[in-house]
């Protein structure tokens, strides 16, 4: 059996800003857009796609579980992806130059991976690998 992964969900409580992190920022393109949802991806990876959506918006939740989740996500412990790029430095360089929220610039980690990482609008620590 082999699975691969087609979608993922990041929380946002501001789609235009979110968007112009994913869009304008990271260089994804935007796949389908709605009013409470919003879906991109790396170009040339159709089969690969991030929704950004409000988590609080979903009729089910909680007023006390809509509260957690924006405490969570204002404290940026709500979510992560990992991205790679074959330039960690260009990647990261032209990334900064934007003015995107740097959490940890280039560095060698302990498990044997180089990474860098950014926090995108709604919080979501966003990590991006070299590979």
């Amino acid at each position: 059996m082999t699975l691969s992964i087609h979608a993922s969900f990041l929380p946002s409580d501001d789609l235009e800003a979110s968007l112009s992190f994913y869009r304008d920022i990271l260089g994804f393109e935007v796949r389908d857009e709605g009013a409470l949802r919003v879906t991109v991806g790396p170009p040339g990876q159709p089969g690969t796609s991030l929704v950004l959506h409000s988590p609080v918006a979903d009729p089910e939740i909680t007023a006390e579980e809509r509260a957690t989740i924006a405490e969570l996500m204002a404290k940026g412990s709500y979510a992560t992806v990992v991205l790679s790029t074959r330039d960690l430095i260009a990647t990261f360089d032209r990334i900064q130059a934007t003015g995107a929220d740097v959490v940890q610039e280039p560095l060698d980690q302990p498990w044997g991976v180089r990474d860098c990482a950014f926090r995108d609008p709604a919080g979501t620590l966003v990590r991006i690998e070299q590979r």
